[in-house]
């Protein structure tokens, strides 16, 4: 069958850009044709797929999507696929991955009520009706609980429409032999001892994955801790204005941030601790990256897979509402109790559920169970 696949950017280092092609290359293994749209693609592109770039502008993010939707409406009517899967809240879609977390929820929640009078208000909140409001007919692949009940929150009818994905961890993040090695050659490079720890962050977005919740943590570490510590970020973004915090915060030499990297599994077995604050996240897949590579966690509820570092006994986590101290605490007692707590023997048992790796093969089996059923959004 041919299956249309929306997405808006798509770029190497991203969760939401991950899923997007782990999906698309279990439906190419299973023999279907895909179409790929977007408005813009960095890095390599997968053999079989035919990427197709819409040449939509705008001035600003909503006029933008609003004339990549016009221009898609019309492509859909003269080449219409067996099945619309997006990656972005849209309207024309017969299957939303959320990779997003509930915008209705985070503009109450982040934004006076002032925004919801604005232009982009509108947009969004229109656009996020397109896939869970009354009307619409999308069905929804979500990631986690909390997502569930966001949507549910705001969007009440469209629960029959949910259907909660395992998670999609590459096999390759579980500890191997070569691993030992690794963590010599990520410590050498950065000039840490034995004795030295390695706290470690991961993702794209820094404002949003809570870097700045991050840098103050590590200042606050008591003088017997801190010296001994490097943070490391690891993502794509703008690093200058976390750079600047650093210096103010006086740890600017034991920062360093680094754009993204394909060879992960070698900073995970690098590191003694993974911190990852984040202000809010659909899933969080480096939680459970790190879990199945025996890294200590410290996250924050916020994040969708903060669930699976409690189950696993793998780490902490943070409640809601959020508090600096507490952090602060937790990252001070946790780096102080890494050779006694169970944290990472408890992360390599939970790490031996197949469930955690079929994200890609239960969302090409829906996507096949809709198409061979009928259009839902034709």
């Amino acid at each position: 069958m041919r299956l249309g696949f929306l997405i808006y950017s798509y770029f190497p280092y991203g969760g939401q850009q991950r899923d997007f092609l782990n999906i698309v290359n279990e439906c190419l293994r299973r023999g279907h044709e895909i179409d790929a749209y977007c408005l813009g693609w960095q890095g390599a592109k997968p053999d079989g797929i035919n990427v197709i770039k819409v040449p939509a502008k705008g001035m600003t993010r909503p006029r933008l999507y609003q004339h990549f939707t016009n221009w898609m409406t019309t492509a859909l009517q003269d080449n219409r696929p067996d099945l619309v899967i997006g990656f972005n809240k849209m309207p024309l879609l017969d299957l939303y991955f959320a990779a997003d977390p509930c915008f209705e929820e985070k503009s109450r929640i982040e934004r006076g009520a002032y925004y919801r009078f604005t232009g982009r208000y509108r947009h969004f909140r229109a656009y996020e009706e397109a896939v869970f409001g009354l009307s619409s007919n999308t069905e929804v692949m979500i990631l986690s609980p909390q997502q569930r009940r966001a949507f549910l929150t705001y969007y009440p009818n469209c629960e029959s429409r949910l259907h909660e994905m395992p998670p999609g961890i590459s096999r390759d993040r579980m500890v191997s032999v070569d691993d030992s090695s690794h963590r010599r050659s990520v410590r050498q490079a950065l000039g840490l001892g034995d004795e030295d720890l390695l706290i470690l962050q991961i993702g794209s977005g820094f404002k949003v994955k809570g870097v700045d919740r991050s840098l103050q943590a590590v200042a606050a570490l008591p003088d017997s801790l801190r010296v001994r510590c490097r943070y490391l970020l690891i993502g794509q973004d703008k690093p200058a204005r976390f750079l600047k915090l650093a210096r103010k915060l006086g740890i600017a030499e034991r920062v360093t941030i680094l754009p993204g990297q394909d060879d992960i599994p070698r900073f995970l077995a690098g590191a003694d601790l993974l911190l990852h604050p984040a202000y809010r996240e659909s899933a969080g897949y480096v939680l459970l990256e790190a879990t199945i590579a025996g890294l200590p966690v410290l996250t924050t509820q916020t994040c969708g897979y903060a669930f699976h570092i409690e189950q696993a006994g793998s780490g902490k986590v943070c409640p809601e509402p959020f508090s600096q101290n507490e952090l602060n605490k937790h990252l001070a007692d946790m780096l102080a109790r890494l050779d006694d707590a169970p944290w990472s023997a408890n992360g390599l048992e939970y790490g031996k559920q197949d469930e955690l790796y079929r994200l890609a093969e239960a969302a090409t089996d829906l996507i096949e169970n809709m198409a061979s059923a009928g259009r839902v959004s034709a």
